[in-house]
């Protein structure tokens, strides 16, 4: 709340309704609950909740931005300003309809009188659910730190933001785990890559070509230029350090895969899409969150094992977009291990890179089971599972080759 300067900050508890009123009695405002110096003393149609015709007049139930539900009032349609929220509850009011009558050609009736309180009350929480989404695709823009945008979608159901996950921009160590190795020294060169460069200074070849793709097989690891190198931003050895170039979207799926993850443009083979991130655990604390993870049907564990099996990340409430984006056993993505500043072998960063061109609103998948090797066979990769005995988890991927299941 602004006006507010203490130095505590601890979870409310109270309901959006008590902290309108609350604003509004003691004459504050703020933005997070609807509630500015605009419409403080003011109204302004947040959304249309109900539909009535009274002596031949149409009216809207309106609901007041910034004001508590008990302060809704009818109001005549000639007075309402707001042809996009008419829009949208019409859109409701319809898509609701559709779906009742199971696909059927819809017959709109011109001369309702009211609306059923079912009808009403998918209208409201339609309306509810496109103001929250809206506000988390706002705080998905505020945190992320790439120049790219995140949309959010939802034209399947009522469901909501999860509410138990945070976006983060990188690693997020459990206590005891240090992800940044205190490397003191970089690359020399003006113009890399250079003869001593970063990734032949570690006994590999540099990872891109001049187009800034990818060019090494999978398995092999990426050495970009770190903190310390002399070269500037504009460095071709510097491409998953400056985050996801790509605008994406967070959608939902329509055949039971929870949320997914489409590219808004096109992305050309082999370049880089986003990390993946979560908080990166010790594989024994990895085993045990699995086993929770495997009752609630959900994937979020992955081994860093390219040298060692010591470490885990889990992006189950910690993540950023690569949260969202589903298995595929016929997937667009591939992982490479990637070292940056931290060249300790038993933490790199992971990074997914397009096997293929893939258009624009096309979704977003890669293997569970990949391990940035080229054996991807069922008996050998357990990328996303530290454990090989637990629940198998059906797939529902689609693919041709699909494997029947996720682990």
């Amino acid at each position: 709340m602004e006006g507010w300067r203490g130095a505590w900050y601890v979870p409310c508890l109270a309901s959006l309704e008590t902290l309108q009123e609350l604003c509004r009695k003691e004459n504050l405002s703020c933005k997070s609950i609807g509630i500015t110096n605009r419409n403080l003393k003011s109204y302004e149609v947040e959304y249309l909740c109900d539909y009535k015709v009274d002596e031949g007049t149409e009216y809207y139930l309106v609901k007041w931005k910034g004001w508590p539900e008990s302060s809704n009032t009818w109001e005549p349609q000639k007075n309402l300003k707001c042809p996009l929220l008419l829009q949208n509850f019409l859109s409701d009011k319809n898509e609701y309809l559709s779906r009742m009558r199971e696909g059927k050609a819809l017959k709109v009736r011109n001369h309702v009188k009211a609306l059923k309180p079912a009808v009403a009350d998918y209208i409201v929480k339609k309306a509810k659910q496109r103001i929250a989404l809206q506000r988390w695709k706002e705080e998905l823009n505020r945190k992320k730190n790439h120049k790219a945008m995140i949309l959010v979608e939802n034209t399947v159901d009522l469901e909501g933001p999860p509410l138990d996950f945070y976006y983060i921009n990188e690693y997020k160590p459990a206590p005891g785990i240090n992800v940044i190795n205190g490397i003191t020294t970089g690359c020399e060169c003006t113009d890399c890559p250079a003869e001593k460069c970063c990734p032949k200074e570690a006994g590999f070849i540099l990872a891109y070509n001049k187009r800034k793709k990818l060019k090494i097989q999978p398995g092999l690891p990426i050495y970009e230029c770190n903190s310390f190198c002399r070269c500037g931003p504009d460095c071709p050895n510097r491409i998953v350090q400056k985050g996801t170039p790509y605008s994406l979207c967070i959608f939902r799926t329509n055949n039971g895969r929870g949320w997914g993850v489409k590219t808004l443009q096109k992305i050309k083979t082999n370049s880089f899409v986003m990390e993946y991130v979560g908080e990166v655990i010790t594989s024994e604390e990895a085993e045990r969150r699995g086993q929770l993870y495997d009752n609630q049907g959900n994937t979020y564990l992955f081994d860093l094992d390219y040298d060692s099996d010591e470490f885990t990340v889990d992006a189950a409430r910690y993540g950023n977009v690569s949260h969202f984006v589903n298995h595929s056993c016929d997937p667009n993505l591939q992982v490479f291990n990637v070292f940056i500043d931290n060249l300790d072998l038993r933490l790199p960063r992971i990074a997914l890179f397009s096997t293929r061109t893939i258009k624009a609103g096309e979704e977003l998948t890669f293997d569970y089971q990949m391990k940035g090797s080229i054996d991807l066979t069922a008996d050998s990769a357990d990328g996303l599972s530290p454990s090989k005995k637990r629940i198998r988890t059906v797939c529902k991927c689609g693919a041709v080759c699909c494997r029947g299941y996720l682990n």
